[in-house]
Formats: structure tokens, sequence, C-alpha cells
């Protein structure tokens, strides 16, 4: 059941328009003033950054995707290669799948590939109330070497599902228990539809040690499962959420007013180097960037390491052009709603 799933995600992800209808990530609202004087050279600009204990060449992070299947482990071996040639972070898609199907396990794990990676283990926060406990959570990080383990949360997607896992009460508690005995750091991200304010507040006092915040804007994954309904009403349901949501940009500017000493990561629908200087400029610690990464890791790790190279190149150049040298300059800088 897990593997069809993880096979459909995939296929349903790079074969059908899976994007929101009206709803972007909301960054064409925001605009920096442009530096003509920058008083620094290009090679000058630093984008190195620390994140939950480890140095990253470039502020990114190869968001998860994916587990489970034999095109997958393809897919996270490339994706990995490429996170460690640019000194890039990485998390890798729930490992459910694995924890009830060792024989699995190998298509998450790319710490040969990838040693000195920031490498996030990954399930779903949900199943804490379906009998996981902080030892499945342990096993997890353990099965790839983790740095650190992401609880996603996605109610919408659990509730569009037929399969879907929809009891969601008492879940902090347990979030903050995983947080407590749980060796390595732990960040809870959504899957798509964003992290408000409150939600934020509630997860920091509960101990996480980042949030990443999955706007809306990028890929559906109401759309997604549109396409793997069983039937009209299933199909019906799903449609109706297509533009549900926080879009990443105004997620991650409330996740940091709400807790301005939390890293944020913003993920959702970054598709240039320019959206991810706007991201960092509004609260954003690093971005997360996930279906641009999986199309080029369908062809090649080449592939992906360009892809890579132009989200950097294109940071570098949005930061010499808004006279910000390093990312802690670059996140004090103003970056003002544009009337238009």
């Amino acid at each position: 059941m897990h593997r069809q799933r993880k096979a459909d995600h995939i296929r349903i992800s790079l074969e059908e328009d899976v994007t929101f209808d009206r709803a972007t990530p909301g960054f064409e609202r925001y605009r920096f003033a442009h530096c003509a004087l920058p008083e620094f050279d290009l090679e000058g600009v630093d984008i190195t950054i620390r994140l939950l204990g480890k140095g990253l060449s470039a502020p990114l992070l190869i968001s998860s995707m994916t587990g489970g299947t034999a095109e997958a482990r393809l897919i996270n071996r490339r994706l990995a290669q490429a996170a460690q040639e640019a000194g890039i972070g990485m998390g890798v898609g729930s490992q459910r799948a694995a924890l009830e199907d060792p024989s699995l396990a190998s298509s998450y794990r790319v710490r040969d590939v990838a040693p000195d990676v920031l490498l996030l283990a990954n399930l779903g926060a949900v199943q804490l109330n379906y009998g996981y406990t902080v030892d499945h959570c342990r096993r997890a990080v353990e099965m790839i070497e983790a740095d650190g383990l992401i609880l996603h949360l996605n109610p919408l997607q659990e509730a569009l599902q037929p399969e879907g896992e929809t009891r969601f009460s008492g879940l902090l508690r347990k979030i903050e228990a995983v947080c407590r005995a749980l060796e390595v750091p732990v960040v809870v991200k959504e899957v798509g539809w964003g992290l408000s304010a409150d939600v934020a507040r509630r997860l920091a006092e509960a101990g996480v040690a980042a949030l990443d915040v999955a706007g809306a804007g990028g890929t559906s994954w109401s759309q997604v499962e549109m396409h793997r309904a069983q039937n009209s009403l299933q199909r019906e349901v799903a449609a109706a959420f297509r533009d549900w949501g926080i879009p990443t940009a105004e997620a991650v500017r409330q996740a940091h007013a709400a807790v301005p000493h939390l890293p944020v990561i913003a993920s959702g629908g970054i598709r240039d180097g320019i959206q991810v200087a706007k991201a960092i400029a509004l609260g954003a610690s690093a971005c997360g960037i996930a279906r641009p990464f999986l199309v080029a890791a369908t062809e090649s790790a080449e592939a992906v390491s360009r892809a890579i190279a132009l989200v950097v190149t294109q940071l570098r150049v949005a930061m010499f052009a808004a006279g910000a040298q390093d990312i802690p300059t670059l996140s004090r800088t103003p970056i003002p709603k544009s009337e238009t």
C-alpha cells in the first residue's frame, strides 16, 4: 500500500498539473529597493549559514520528497550526491514505509554518497497517534544516520486520502515528548499549506528546534490526491481545496514574527534565488526546494547540481543588487510590500 502510494505521488507530481489554481507563494508582492552602489564585490558575497549546528555553503535544503520504491532510491541518491557537492542540506521522504518493511530502508540511505550534508529523517507526526513512539523516531534517525528529524503535519492531505489517518487530537503533547527525548533536533514542517503564527507559537513552546512553514503556492497535494481519488465524491472534495492554505511568503512572515528566536525554513513554491533572498529578508533562515530538484533528479545527479547552481547564482546576484553582502545583512534588509 505504502509502496504504491509513494510511486503514485512521484508519478502524479511529475506528469499531472498539480499546481495551485490562483494561489501563489506570494513573493511577487515584495520588492527589494535596488542598490546601485553596493560598495562590495560580487565575489565578496557570503551565502554561508549554520543551521541545526551544521555549516551550509548556501541557505538551501532539498526538501523531503520520496523513498520506499526503487525509483525513489535512485532519486534520493542523485539528490544526495548533488547536495554533498553543493554543501547544502537534504530531507528524505516519510520513512514509515521502511519502518514497516525494513527491505525498503535502502531507498532512504544516502550517507555513503553524502557524508557531510545536513541530513534530516522524516515521519508523519500523526503516526504518534497510531502507535508510533520515540523509539520509532529514533529508528528513523538511525536508519539514515540523520542529523535531525522532521515530523510533518498534513491534516488536509490525510483528510483527502481514502486511507487517510485523521486522529490529530492530543498530538502537540506527543510532539513535545519526542522533542524532549530525542538526541537530535526536531523540525516540524507542513507539506504545502503553511504554518500559522498560532501553530508556530505552540510548536516553539513544545520544544521544536526549527519550523519549515511549507506554505501554499508550490505543489498542491489536494490536486495530487484528486488524481489518486477512487471515486467522484473523493475527487470533487479534493478539487475544492486547490487554492487552500497560507501562501509561503505570508507563512514565513507570520512564523518569524511569532517565534523570532527559532530558525524558520521557507518552502512551498520557491523556484529561484530571488525568491530565496526575499524569503530570508522576510525572516527565513534557509529555504527548501522540492519540485525543480525532483524533476532534475529523474535525469541525473549532474542535472540536480545544475539546478542548485542556478538558484545559488541567482541568490548571490540578488544579494549584490540589494546591497546585502552576507545572510545576516540580507535578513535585516527592508523588503516592503509593493503597492501594485
